[in-house]
């Protein structure tokens, strides 16, 4: 029972992770309706940059991490303007197919600039583990769950009452719409791209602290995809609750697997299992808007 406990308080914290980058995947959506195939690629260059940062400088962590992401603020816009924005009216096919490309680009300069082993941060924290409800926790995890509930709360918040957030709901709306009332569509996807970027990087950060800095971190993106399709596609609660399901459903997976199944892999495809479950009797997710045609 307490190694059960053990590993559901890990989903949890670890299943948090995952809804904030499943955030960063719903936002592009929903500003754009385009699936960000790099959002991968976007927890590596948060994670390298930090790494080099704090290893080349020596910047403490509590100024290399800001300097992070401000980093990956302006990285999101410059990428935008440069080289998505010409694609707007294009077919979004065609533009998944660029964030596609850009994926392979980014891992094969990351590789060319840092190589391809995994290198470990410098120490964070005075202790690595804290005590958590009588369990052992990695006091990483424990920072990175407090800001994934500020992360999360700050989107509840940016999207319900500012102006900003107002427009770039009413531009995912329609784009035409929003247009027509005075708001720059093109300023709304760099500012979702920009913010998609930032939020990423704080993922890459937290995991490439504790499991160092390498080319598997991109695989972190293709994780949390099972995520966002379960909770709905344009559905910020939904990335929400879909990397919390997807974060216990691992670690109750690994459970059963080490107990009693000894499969091996449980661990890894316990949730697309369960993605494909509830895909066949809610298509759009457990919050996605249901797409109606009328003909």
């Amino acid at each position: 029972m307490t190694l059960l406990f053990q590993l559901l308080v890990n989903g949890l914290i670890v299943g948090a992770l995952y809804g904030v980058v499943a955030m960063s995947f719903v936002l592009i959506y929903k500003a754009s309706r385009i699936v960000n195939f790099a959002q991968g690629e976007f927890l590596l260059i948060g994670a390298w940059t930090c790494w080099w940062l704090l290893t080349s400088w020596q910047l403490p962590f509590w100024i290399g991490f800001p300097i992070t992401l401000v980093f990956m603020l302006a990285f999101g816009v410059i990428l935008q303007i440069v080289v998505l924005r010409p694609m707007i009216g294009e077919p979004i096919i065609s533009v998944i197919m660029v964030t596609i490309g850009l994926s392979i680009v980014f891992q094969a300069a990351m590789k060319w600039m840092f190589g391809v082993f995994a290198k470990p941060f410098p120490p964070i924290f005075a202790s690595p583990t804290m005590n958590l409800f009588g369990l052992e926790v990695q006091t990483v995890y424990v920072m990175s769950l407090l800001i994934s509930i500020l992360i999360m709360a700050g989107f509840g918040w940016f999207f319900k009452y500012s102006r900003t957030g107002l427009a770039m709901r009413a531009t995912a709306f329609d784009q035409q719409v929003a247009q027509s009332l005075g708001i720059s569509v093109r300023h709304m996807f760099a500012m979702s791209w920009a913010i998609s970027a930032m939020v990423s990087a704080v993922a890459g950060v937290t995991v490439g602290v504790v499991n160092g800095v390498s080319s598997a971190l991109s695989f972190f993106g293709i994780k949390v995809f099972p995520a966002v399709i379960l909770g709905g596609l344009d559905s910020v609660i939904g990335a929400v609750v879909g990397g919390l399901i997807v974060g216990v459903l691992e670690n109750m997976a690994h459970y059963l697997d080490s107990q009693w199944l000894n499969w091996g892999n449980m661990y890894e495809i316990a949730p697309f299992y369960v993605l494909i479950a509830i895909l066949m009797i809610k298509p759009y997710g457990l919050f996605g808007t249901k797409d109606i045609e009328r003909v």
